[in-house]
């Protein structure tokens, strides 16, 4: 999204008080030369001595915002948009951060406000399309982000956008036009090769190497954006079968994503163990116990089969697909605050009411995943922690865990740019580890709730589908319906770009890749086996 531009005001005349208009001057200075830390500090002062005045409250707002701290700036912006209604740059500044925030309709809202105030204002409809897109308004989405085209062809962001929209759509031609047009206009753009990567192999030409090779040379270039170059350049080795050099240029991107992402391995370990150890004991019984039926859960490692497992339910005419949404760890942090206890401590001290409570709050924000059928899914790759909370609050939902080979797993989230949250991905010891937790965790989950938490194996759904996904549905209390076994015919938006190629190619069987990297393998082999995680190729 685009950021709020500097308000570029030197003095305020509102400011009657000598030390509020010196200590705004001053802020002004040390916001020019963004320092926006020290000019949050001195425009504190100024707020303390004129509260209302909005120029020092929309030069907070964008300080706050470039500090991170976007609950502030909403708070700076909501203030000055009582005296500039009418400023689009306001309302995008406010989306931006209720977007951060993880306010997304809010944000929307603000948005298409923007719009309406600057209707040729390429960076508002661009803005507009990319929260709509967030919030899987795919349609929506798609047109916003044509008219920011429109109204201005060389926005490559904008561009970009649409790409991913018509990949997450399931139109891949649309979407390798869009990215190829980014590319001709900007060949080492690093984001245009990315989401190329992510389409059919035969989306590369002749010449890609070659150009992809002169982008990767390009001084300058931010480490991020060199990362995600190493990771295309690593696909274009395996695709000429070249699996030594593949794994070296991996090994290259992933060494950047470990400068860039903050991973605590071993606070990911205590989390898991804390949330096992916290549900050792019995939770209250609940007096409904049909009570949040609604909800089917999958809970998995990230490229483990659970967008997959997602379509299939998705195409029932019962169920609808919500994708990754972060709904119950909403829920569960606004507990944490309200209790002043962090998770999972709290967790033995809960109630039947609270978790009845909970439940309703869970089921409030996630309605509009009802609106057209009565049961939605959940994806959210943190629901394999969060699956207990889950069934205290709904005890009528179904969690469906879906597991693939654990070497096959690692490699898939090494050989993928995940992003910050799944840091365990840039290192394959790891990722192992994160395996271990995941397994040690899901197995508890099973053995506690029999009857309502699911173990589907990746590979019986590949290789028995008809019998699996018969089975999945029973389980889920929904009657067989043939449209789950055409899945790849359902047209619905799905967030991940990987999966949303992935699924509308039918069941594929050739997604193994671990065979291809042999020895370079071993030692992640080893440290599964020494968690106690069994391979394939065990005795």
């Amino acid at each position: 999204m685009t950021q709020t531009p500097d308000p570029g005001v030197a003095a305020d005349p509102r400011l009657s008080s000598p030390t509020a208009a010196r200590l705004f001057r001053q802020a002004t200075t040390e916001f020019n030369q963004r320092r926006f830390a020290n000019a949050a500090h001195a425009l504190t002062s100024v707020l303390a001595l004129a509260p209302d005045n909005p120029t020092a409250l929309k030069m907070m707002a964008v300080a706050s915002q470039r500090l991170g701290n976007h609950a502030g700036a909403v708070e700076c912006f909501l203030r000055t948009t009582r005296t500039w209604p009418e400023d689009p740059m306001l309302r995008i500044g406010l989306g931006v951060s209720l977007t951060e925030l993880d306010r997304g309709d809010e944000a929307i809202e603000q948005f298409r406000l923007a719009c309406k105030l600057a209707p040729t204002f390429a960076d508002a409809w661009y803005d507009l399309g990319e929260a709509l897109a967030r919030q899987s308004y795919t349609q929506e989405a798609a047109t916003a982000l044509q008219k920011a085209l429109a109204l201005s062809p060389d926005h490559l962001l904008a561009r970009l956008s649409l790409a991913r929209v018509w990949t997450n759509f399931g139109q891949l031609d649309e979407a390798v036009k869009e990215f190829r047009e980014v590319l001709r206009r900007d060949p080492g753009n690093a984001e245009g090769w990315f989401g190329l990567s992510y389409l059919n192999t035969d989306c590369f030409e002749p010449g890609d190497f070659e150009l992809l090779a002169r982008a990767l040379e390009r001084p300058g270039r931010p480490a991020d954006e060199q990362e995600r170059l190493w990771f295309v350049q690593a696909k274009l080795l395996e695709m000429r079968g070249d699996y030594i050099r593949a794994f070296d240029a991996f090994r290259a991107a992933n060494e950047l994503g470990r400068k860039r992402v903050r991973w605590n391995p071993a606070a990911a370990h205590e989390r898991a163990q804390a949330v096992l150890g916290a549900f050792q004991g019995t939770i209250p019984s609940p007096s409904d116990t049909e009570f949040g039926r609604e909800a089917i859960f999958v809970a998995s490692m990230p490229r483990s089969g659970s967008s997959l497992v997602e379509q299939i339910l998705a195409s029932h005419p019962e169920v609808e697909g919500a994708n990754e949404i972060k709904n119950m760890a909403q829920v569960l942090e606004a507990e944490t605050r309200r209790r002043r206890s962090l998770f999972p401590s709290w967790i033995p001290d809960a109630g039947a009411q609270d978790w009845s409570r909970l439940g309703h709050e869970y089921l409030t924000l996630t309605s509009r995943w009802r609106e057209t059928k009565p049961r939605f899914t959940d994806k959210s790759l943190a629901n394999w922690l969060f699956a207990g909370t889950a069934l205290s609050m709904l005890p009528g939902a179904r969690v469906i865990v879906v597991r693939r080979d654990p070497v096959e797993t690692c490699l898939a989230c090494y050989r993928q740019c995940l992003g910050s949250m799944y840091g365990f991905a840039c290192d394959l010891a790891d990722a192992a580890d994160y395996y271990i937790d995941f397994m040690r965790l899901t197995r508890f989950w099973i053995q506690k709730h029999p009857d309502r938490v699911m173990d589907l194996e990746y590979e019986a759904l590949v290789t028995e589908p008809d019998a699996t996904i018969r089975r999945l549905l029973d389980f889920c209390d929904l009657p067989f319906d043939p449209a789950c076994l055409a899945f790849h015919k359902t047209r619905r938006a799905v967030q991940s770009l990987p999966s949303a190629v992935q699924i509308r190619q039918g069941m594929r069987s050739d997604t193994a890749r671990a065979a291809c990297y042999g020895n370079q393998l071993d030692a992640l082999r080893a440290r599964l086996r020494a968690g106690g995680i069994q391979l394939a190729d065990d005795p």
